[in-house]
């Protein structure tokens, strides 16, 4: 049996990005264990007007807590948040980028949920996904799942009984597969787009759509497809934070094999404007991607 600690003492990660990855992946106890506590609304809306689950609030204040208390990072950016976080006499020497709770409004109806992390070397997180020392998830549904990269493959772990990450899989790699889901709504996707989607359908894809980034992809991930949210009619910078989302789920579908774009470009490439920089997103199976950009070029 193969611990995380164990994979990640076999990587050519420095010791305190070991620690470092350690501490952010066994925060996801405490997170499932607010779940129970925290089901309602906060009756407050995050920087993006967007309303905040009280898990929402919960898990931000506290992986920032801990990773602030941990001595280890010198700024946080977290989709929580409308500004960089910084804590300027850590004396750790890394950035941390977070979606603490994507999903959230799914878990009044107990449907899988997930945190997204990126991790970089030195004290800038805005920076390019392509950057990234490590990208990761843990996604909370009928088991907890931590999905990592170091920059070298794609490993997931799964909690045990005891509450230790286990590996589940090795070098993971994206099939060539047929699942697809958009977000937006269909009367405002950009003809280009509606193209794309029809393209999947006439090609005999499965949709696969339930509002969370993270449970959506690690389908895709699994077993191949497209996971997408496009610019819509009046919102040509898309819905989904490239920071927060885009990067660290990107860098993931790249180290397996796959591509991420933004309907053009290389997400991975774009360096971002802004902490709340959106994008359209196009994540999957390489193939697929190509074909995205194929049908948006047109």
């Amino acid at each position: 049996m193969k611990t995380l600690r164990h994979y990640l003492d076999e990587t050519a990660c420095e010791e305190p990005l070991k620690d470092l990855i350690e501490l952010i992946a066994y925060q996801s106890i405490p997170i499932r264990d607010a779940f129970i506590d925290n089901q309602t609304y906060a009756d407050t809306e995050n920087v993006y007007g967007e309303e905040q689950a009280a898990l929402d609030k919960w898990a931000d204040q506290h992986i920032i807590s801990v990773l602030g208390e941990s001595g280890s990072v010198k700024a946080i950016a977290s989709e929580e948040q409308p500004d960089i976080v910084r804590f300027p006499d850590a004396p750790g020497d890394y950035s941390v980028v977070m979606d603490p709770l994507d999903g959230s409004s799914l878990i009044q109806v107990n449907l899988a949920v997930g945190t997204i992390v990126g991790i970089y070397r030195g004290d800038d997180p805005l920076r390019k996904g392509e950057d990234l020392a490590v990208a990761m998830y843990m996604l909370y549904g009928p088991m907890t799942v931590l999905t990592l990269t170091v920059g070298d493959g794609v490993f997931t772990f799964a909690m045990n009984s005891e509450g230790i990450f286990v590996l589940l899989k090795e070098n993971v790699r994206m099939p060539e597969g047929k699942l697809f889901g958009s977000g937006g709504l269909r009367d405002e996707w950009l003809s280009e787009h509606r193209d794309f989607i029809s393209l999947c359908e006439e090609n005999g894809g499965k949709l696969r759509y339930s509002g969370s980034f993270v449970a959506d992809f690690h389908q895709i991930l699994t077993y191949g497809g497209v996971y997408c949210y496009p610019a819509v009619k009046g919102k040509p910078e898309g819905k989904l934070r490239l920071v927060f989302e885009g990067n660290p789920i990107g860098f993931i579908a790249k180290q397996a094999g796959g591509a991420c774009s933004d309907g053009t470009q290389d997400l991975l490439t774009i360096l971002p404007e802004k902490p709340d920089h959106r994008t359209p997103i196009y994540v999957g199976s390489k193939c697929v991607i190509e074909s995205a950009e194929s049908c948006m070029q047109k």
